[in-house]
């Protein structure tokens, strides 16, 4: 703001930059959902619609500092009628540290792992995943470069899958139906508990079972690969995009819905169940999941024949587990 100066009258600039520095991280996310607003802080359509703000994530150094101040912004603002709400989050997550060699990894002490390496190496969709396959995000990881080789395979390994079948005609069948609902149901459990290390473990476990599934079938279809394009997408957004238009689509994958499952088709036709002949297992069967007890038994007793030398005195069935017969 041009003025003057209050002693000797020429021109001059007011200095406005003098609040505190923690004074910006205490209200930014109010300013966030209506940031082009030069009327007021922000409207009060906009805060009932958005704020507060849901989950915040965070490091456990910021609660004496930013957590601290910004609830004190809240409760002042709200009292002067400016917002409706007291509590500026709804859920905290605090995540754990970047060790490495022990040490918390900083610049003050030098031990600080620069990216730019491993980027050019493994590319920066790679080192995103291999952050989070690290460890519990709320627990300390030790960082150790090695490990973003297991993560690189596995994004080879389904980029190949995706390329390899793209233009497959193969029509779904029960087996890749139950797989890809599966695949959801798993993923999406796993991020909204926050597991993040186990979404990337289930990436790679799901990405076998695709693999497996193809070469039997010889390809998956279309809608088993887009599926698991989608749901990688946050996780590694430019391989996600590059495979969405590999698979013939004109707009962003980002411009897709989220997945949804159905757990009946999750369900499995058949289940295998242990033999016994007092007590000591001697085979397994597959039997159907809705199979009644008497028919299990009578299943049981025939694929035993050759076992059941004696007399029968008791027969035990343990639903979808295990049928033990005991002779004397």
């Amino acid at each position: 703001m041009n003025t003057t100066c209050p002693k000797c009258g020429a021109p001059a600039k007011r200095e406005t930059n003098t609040m505190p520095q923690w004074a910006g991280s205490s209200w930014y996310f109010l300013r966030y959902v209506d940031n082009k607003n030069d009327k007021e802080l922000v409207s009060k359509e906009k805060a009932d619609k958005y704020l507060p703000v849901d989950m915040y994530i965070g490091g456990v150094e910021h609660a004496v500092l930013h957590l601290l101040y910004s609830r004190f912004y809240t409760k002042f603002l709200h009292d002067i009628g400016v917002i409706d709400f007291d509590e500026p989050f709804t859920k905290l997550f605090n995540q754990g540290m970047i060790v490495k060699d022990g040490t918390k990894m900083s610049k003050s002490k030098g031990n600080v792992v620069s990216p730019d390496e491993l980027v050019h190496d493994y590319g920066c969709d790679a080192l995103r995943m291999y952050e989070l396959f690290v460890g519990p995000p709320e627990l300390d990881s030790e960082w150790d470069d090695r490990g973003i080789d297991g993560v690189y395979r596995f994004i080879n390994r389904f980029y190949n899958l995706v390329m390899e079948n793209k233009d497959d005609k193969t029509k779904e069948t029960k087996e890749t139906v139950k797989l890809r609902n599966r695949m959801v149901y798993d993923i999406t459990n796993r991020i909204e508990s926050f597991s993040l290390n186990t979404v990337i473990s289930g990436f790679m476990e799901y990405n076998n079972k695709m693999i497996s599934l193809a070469q039997k079938q010889g390809g998956i279809d279309q809608e088993t690969l887009e599926t698991a394009v989608i749901l990688l997408a946050p996780f590694v957004p430019h391989l996600s995009e590059e495979l969405w238009q590999q698979l013939g689509h004109g707009t962003s994958v980002f411009e897709n819905t989220w997945p949804g499952y159905d757990e009946e088709k999750m369900k499995d036709d058949e289940i295998e169940i242990a033999l016994q002949i007092n007590g000591k297992t001697k085979g397994t069967m597959m039997i159907a999941t809705e199979a009644a007890k008497d028919a299990v038994l009578t299943a049981a007793k025939e694929a035993m024949a050759d076992k059941l030398t004696g007399n029968i005195v008791k027969e035990i069935y343990v639903p979808g587990k295990i049928v033990n017969i005991v002779m004397k």
